[in-house]
């Protein structure tokens, strides 16, 4: 399994991050191309080799226009759902602000939704947290871990006034991770550096037993004589035999998750409209699964029953969205179990374009396999081919099969008759 493992030293930032991207071997023209579709204002990254007490480093320079304005998570998450981007990399950016808003939220009292990015909001964190989840996806990396991180110490000046180092909210991203303190006067680990290596890592601690690939540098702004201000990432494979082992087990049996909860309500009085934006907004915000049915309430009025699957730690806050978004006075709430093959995400590249493809596993037998629906879509369109002719060459490659091929073959001829 392909690993990055984030090693914290010098704590983290997001142009550090980038910056150890590019150290890695990213390509970067592709990084700014793809970050292009994002839509936004002119911005430039100048990536430049320095030395930061002896070890050589890429610093990544974000620069763009200068901003007045404050944006909530809704304006972030309508920037990042309205790229071209791919959908792996839009959820991760999506989840990436999420954190830091109920963080942000938490720490201040009020609704995510009232929550005014400053620092975190401005163009130059949305580039390098859309960046980095670029940087992931063009490294295929599949599994994520960090060590443990160096916050710094003192004060530091942010919008909300001077706070101690950690700031609340960063403190707050860091919680179950293992945190320490140095000499160092400064504020090592920042909201986007925190928000991001929290987001995607399953793991902190010792440096997991990894075949190593590649190691990259990404510095930091300031510079230090003795202390060198850089994240260093590592990539490679996992080769740790227990890990290995637990995952062939899993592949061979079911998931079942005994700890989820359903949010339930019957909407008679609310819009087409305001549901499905409701609909957005709860998976934006971490709900599993959501889905509308149609029943029959009293008063032979027809109705809507919104149902909502989550995590125990999403209920509350899916539970305010859903009273503040639609007119229900009264939502029903109940624990659930959820039975589900095991899965695994691929990429296979085919003629139109790179497509993700969802396997479901048990006793060692391939169940289901589904390409990316949003992919397949797009690929269709740029190609100006039907919708099953890009399906059918996934699953010809996945699985050679005629009908596939046929597809394919179709494509060609009528290629031919277009030319």
């Amino acid at each position: 399994m392909k690993t990055l493992y984030f090693d914290c030293f010098a704590g983290a930032s997001g142009n550090m991050i980038l910056g150890a991207l590019i150290s890695l071997g990213v390509d970067k023209d592709e990084l700014i191309r793809q970050l292009n579709l994002l839509k936004i204002a002119d911005f430039q990254i100048d990536f430049a080799i320095v030395d930061r007490a002896g070890i050589s480093a890429v610093h990544a320079n974000v620069m763009v226009p200068d901003e007045k304005i404050y944006r909530h998570l809704s304006d972030i998450n309508q920037i990042i759902q309205g790229s071209d981007l791919t959908l792996g990399i839009k959820k991760r950016a999506v989840l990436i602000f999420s954190k830091l808003a109920e963080a942000e939220a938490k720490v201040h009292g009020i609704d995510i939704e009232k929550v005014h990015f400053h620092e975190v909001g401005a163009m130059d964190a949305i580039v390098d947290v859309v960046g980095a989840c670029i940087g992931f996806d063009l490294l295929g990396i599949e599994k994520f871990a960090c060590s443990k991180i160096n916050v710094g110490s003192g004060f530091v000046q942010i919008a909300h006034g001077t706070y101690p180092i950690p700031p609340p909210a960063v403190a707050e991203l860091l919680k179950g991770v293992s945190i320490y303190s140095t000499e160092i006067e400064c504020e090592l680990i920042t909201p986007t550096g925190a928000a991001i290596i929290t987001s995607v890592c399953d793991s902190c601690g010792h440096l997991p037993e990894i075949l190593v690939e590649c190691i990259g540098y990404g510095a930091g702004t300031r510079e230090y004589k003795k202390f060198p201000n850089v994240l260093r990432l590592f990539v490679g494979e996992i080769r740790d035999s227990e890990a290995t082992g637990q995952q062939e087990e899993a592949d061979n049996r079911l998931v079942i998750d005994d700890n989820l909860v359903l949010i339930e309500t019957n909407i008679d009085d609310s819009s087409p409209q305001v549901l499905g934006y409701v609909m957005e907004r709860v998976f934006e915000l971490g709900a599993l699964d959501c889905w509308f049915t149609p029943i029959q309430m009293k008063k032979n009025r027809p109705a809507t029953m919104l149902s909502v699957l989550c995590l125990p730690e999403k209920r509350e806050l899916l539970t305010d969205i859903i009273f503040m978004e639609t007119t229900t006075l009264g939502i029903r709430v109940r624990n659930a179990e959820r039975i589900s093959l095991s899965r695994e995400v691929l990429q296979i590249d085919t003629e139109f374009g790179k497509i993700d493809v969802k396997v479901g596993r048990c006793n060692g037998k391939i169940f289901n396999v589904m390409p990316e629906f949003e992919q397949v879509k797009t690929l269709a369109l740029e190609n100006e081919v039907p919708f099953r002719i890009v399906r059918d060459a996934v699953l010809a490659i996945f699985d050679d099969s005629t009908t596939g091929a046929r597809s394919q073959k179709l494509y060609g001829e009528k290629s031919k008759e277009k030319g």
